[in-house]
């Protein structure tokens, strides 16, 4: 496997992001999300439908005379028309989908799987010859037979595609079964691999990472997990992961994603929920008077992740949990200081007041506690 080199990254927040509910980004906003993007270090950006119509075909073209160092990808389904729409845009590289699972050939085509090889046969073979380079996506992959995964992988490799796209399109697998499903794909071709995840069941960004491990060359993720449903895997938690936990290579500028995430979180219309990992508000902040007693003598101690990793600060919260110790140092942030005994008087007020408005203490009411007590 290819532990050594690094994952690339393809962000489909321009494209799978998009098409969440609700969610439509202006011409302006794409651009500028996709600059972010190549800033940060993607190497990937899936840019969007061609096949939707003129609009996204000159979307799609902007967005890609705009970047300068990543490639921008468009989006496919297995037809020689997605492939004309997509020639238009002025890129190179397509990912041409097409689905595997038996339930959605026949609800999409009203055919069978020899139908599916004899559109990678002829549409692959006809995207080359337009002058574009050819990932092949297998759309609701994780509910196909595998055998049949295999004849498509091995189809789409012999027609001249360099890439295959494992879609768990319905977010049913588990982290054991993927990194099986990609131990055995790698077992098979040559060609890069790739893992394109959804969150129904909360476990898009493991089953990422199990995919990388089993040896995927590439992983497609949206920013904030943005997109159908649930969402896909989310960039900021599979480049974390990789990096933190497996020390592996992506490119990308960790300080750069909680921007990304505000950038995107605006465009999308959609809050940053506050306790999402990384770029959350309270994915650095502690209550808890156990653990802000501990952080205060050695960070590690509750926090296996650096926060400046991120661009982001520790931050600590009065509140209901707090301890003696917590509202010692948050008084001295204050430039005042107080003895324990007051420190405990002052931890009532605290306490009481942050139970009653079911929210932290700020600085204005803890100077009016100060008052009290002194």
């Amino acid at each position: 496997m290819n532990e050594h080199l690094p994952v690339i990254i393809n962000d489909s927040t321009l494209r799978d992001g998009e098409q969440a509910p609700g969610v439509a980004f202006a011409l302006e906003e794409k651009i500028k999300i996709a600059l972010a993007l190549e800033q940060a270090g993607i190497d990937e950006i899936e840019a969007g439908t061609p096949a939707m119509g003129d609009a996204e075909i000159e979307a799609i073209a902007a967005t890609g005379r705009a970047l300068q160092r990543a490639t921008a990808i468009a989006w496919c389904r297995m037809t020689r028309a997605d492939v004309d729409a997509a020639v238009r845009t002025g890129l190179k590289r397509v990912n041409l989908s097409v689905p595997l699972s038996d339930l959605q050939i026949q609800v999409k085509f009203s055919s069978g799987r020899e139908d599916v090889i004899r559109r990678i046969q002829d549409v692959i073979p006809y995207a080359l010859d337009r002058g574009l380079q050819v990932s092949m996506g297998g759309e609701d992959a994780s509910r196909a037979d595998m055998g049949f995964v295999c004849a498509a992988l091995l189809a789409a490799e012999e027609a001249g595609a360099t890439k295959f796209r494992f879609a768990d399109t319905l977010g049913i697998l588990d982290p054991f079964r993927t990194h099986t499903i990609f131990r055995r794909l790698w077992a098979e071709t040559d060609m890069d691999l790739e893992f394109h995840g959804h969150d129904d069941l909360g476990l898009a960004t493991a089953n990422t990472l199990a995919a990388v491990q089993a040896g995927a060359t590439h992983a497609s993720v949206c920013v904030l997990g943005l997109g159908e449903r649930a969402g896909n895997a989310a960039l900021e938690e599979v480049v974390a992961g990789l990096a933190l936990i497996y020390r592996r290579k992506t490119g990308v500028d960790l300080s750069r994603l909680p921007m990304l995430a505000e950038m995107v979180a605006s465009a999308a219309k959609r809050p940053i929920p506050v306790a999402k990992p990384i770029v959350g508000g309270a994915a650095f902040t502690h209550e808890s008077g156990i653990h802000v007693s501990a952080l205060l003598k050695n960070p590690e101690t509750y926090e296996a992740v650096d926060p400046r990793q991120f661009g982001r600060r520790r931050k600590f919260v009065l509140g209901k949990h707090s301890g003696t110790a917590a509202v010692v140092n948050a008084l001295h942030v204050l430039g005042l200081t107080v003895d324990q005994t007051s420190a405990g008087l002052i931890l009532e007020q605290v306490r009481t007041h942050a139970t009653k408005m079911k929210r932290a203490v700020g600085p204005v009411e803890l100077r009016e506690f100060y008052a009290n007590v002194q």
